[in-house]
């Protein structure tokens, strides 16, 4: 292969024979406690008390078990420059449906409670198994028990029973403090070798390579490969401050591009598998979509920042009016939202039931609002009925236009139009009966069948108070104009209109 490919770093090569990188430790690991600002002149020290907690996880699956054992494809955005990647990758993994039960020896994983027997690795590591055994550096095998799983953060824990063997365990280091070029050490089972160190430092932080809803990975130039999957990454106090889970790559091994799940996500989630079996959720029931400039423009916002709320999902948390379309998150819970993918993240790892603060810009004025989140996994299909609502443009109806503008010829949204376009009773606004070709507006997405509800958060109900609003922007030197639109169902989203 030419092109490269991000690889989730499991499927390890089936090679019988397990390395081990120093001894079991007879005891818990003592963490150093001085930070290492300048390279380590070695880590032998390092490597040796840690090696003990890192561990080969192992599965078997039955011919009859359904799950396909592959690893699953992560749903990218379209258009993404990374799905060709992970075509090449996916339509290489073998089809293992038939075969009879066997051993794989498929990824990583580490002790985190030498107390509790407890483990965390990777979901997709473990995904699909009949079995899952750790086998221990020293050679020892134990067999594990699921405790949960986390899909959207491919995070599983396990446990094994702690009175069969003595365990060393790893704590969770604070991934936040960790900047890029700091140094960090990762230890795991590549290839099925056994217990392999590598060191490189911190990359880049925040990444976002399309694999779940809470993207925010660490990047390492930490040699990892297939079978690092689950492994830990550890800083130099002997903490893990992230969890190894892919790579991009040309032929399969690694050239310095490691992606890791920073500790500072991975933690709230694997405390909720020990305890529940499942992940409990914050959810504040809003459709959000980036802050673009010229959406920030319209709103008299300096900087393009925050979360834009396109609508309010009917039963959730905030369908109060507490929070309402058109809104842009800023703050939340006391945390900086600069991104849209923030949001939704800082949510999720906020607890159900809890009260917070949240700032937001409404109508160009900052103020804040205190909310009651709700339980995302207890709302998730009511969320996805309303965003799963058609959107059909309504194209074959014969259009009535009574004015025209910006490429958006436009009519009275009454019990014809309503009919003609297959709108919603409840739905209000102007409709767009006819789309320009090659206008402003169909560049921005606009078709037949939409309705116009806002112009710079003020309502309109005509087509003549689209004329007037828009003219007034105009007046008041403003070059893009904010509109909010509603799907034949009521579905809301926000698009900016150049007037120049």
């Amino acid at each position: 292969m030419t092109s490269s490919k991000i690889l989730r770093a499991a499927r390890a090569l089936p090679i019988a024979a397990t390395l081990a990188v120093g001894g079991l430790a007879s005891s818990p690991v003592v963490i150093p406690q001085r930070a290492m600002a300048e390279g380590p002149a070695s880590v032998a020290d390092l490597a040796e008390r840690l090696a003990g907690a890192v561990v080969n996880i192992s599965t078997s699956r039955s011919a009859g078990n359904t799950g396909s054992g592959k690893v699953p494809m992560p749903k990218l955005p379209e258009g993404s420059p990374l799905q060709e990647f992970f075509d090449d990758f996916f339509q290489e993994q073998p089809d293992q449906d038939h075969e009879p039960q066997q051993a794989q020896s498929l990824g990583s994983g580490f002790v985190i409670d030498a107390k509790e027997g407890i483990v965390v690795t990777n979901n997709h590591v473990i995904s699909g198994a009949d079995e899952i055994v750790v086998n221990f550096s020293d050679g020892g095998k134990l067999d594990a028990e699921l405790l949960g799983v986390d899909t959207k953060t491919d995070i599983a824990v396990l446990k094994i029973d702690p009175s069969k063997r003595e365990l060393a365990a790893v704590p969770f280091g604070n991934s936040d403090k960790m900047r890029i070029g700091d140094w960090v050490m990762a230890i795991g089972n590549p290839f099925g070798l056994g217990g392999t160190v590598t060191v490189g430092i911190i990359s880049a932080r925040n990444r976002e390579i399309g694999s779940g809803p809470y993207d925010d990975f660490i990047q390492t130039d930490a040699a990892i490969n297939r079978g690092n999957s689950g492994g830990p990454l550890f800083n130099m106090d002997g903490e893990v401050i992230g969890i190894n889970t892919a790579i991009i790559s040309p032929t399969g091994g690694s050239i310095g591009i490691g992606f890791s799940i920073p500790s500072s996500l991975a933690v709230n989630v694997v405390d909720q598998l020990r305890e529940f079996g499942e992940t409990r959720r914050g959810w504040l029931g809003v459709r959000i979509q980036e802050v673009t400039d010229d959406i920030a423009e319209s709103l008299g916002m300096k900087k393009a920042v925050g979360a834009m709320v396109s609508g309010v999902i009917e039963g959730g948390p905030v369908d109060d009016g507490t929070i309402q379309p058109g809104d842009v998150v800023t703050r939340f819970d006391g945390k900086e939202i600069v991104h849209m993918r923030d949001l939704p993240r800082i949510v999720a790892e906020s607890p159900v039931g809890e009260e917070v603060d949240v700032v937001l810009i409404r109508k160009g004025e900052e103020k804040t609002v205190r909310v009651k989140l709700g339980r995302l996994e207890d709302s998730e299909k009511l969320a996805s009925a309303e965003e799963g609502q058609d959107n059909k443009s309504g194209d074959d109806a014969a259009p009535v236009s009574t004015a025209a503008v910006l490429g958006m010829h436009m009519a009275q949204l009454d019990d014809a139009t309503r009919e003609t376009f297959e709108i919603s009773n409840d739905v209000s606004g102007v409709v767009v009966s006819e789309v320009d070709e090659g206008s402003v507006a169909a560049e921005k997405g606009v078709s037949a069948g939409d309705v116009i509800v806002e112009i710079a958060q003020a309502t309109v109900s005509s087509p003549k108070d689209v004329l007037d609003r828009l003219e007034e922007l105009k007046g008041q030197g403003r070059r893009n104009a904010l509109l909010m639109l509603a799907s034949k169902n009521g579905e809301l989203r926000f698009v900016t209109l150049r007037m120049d």
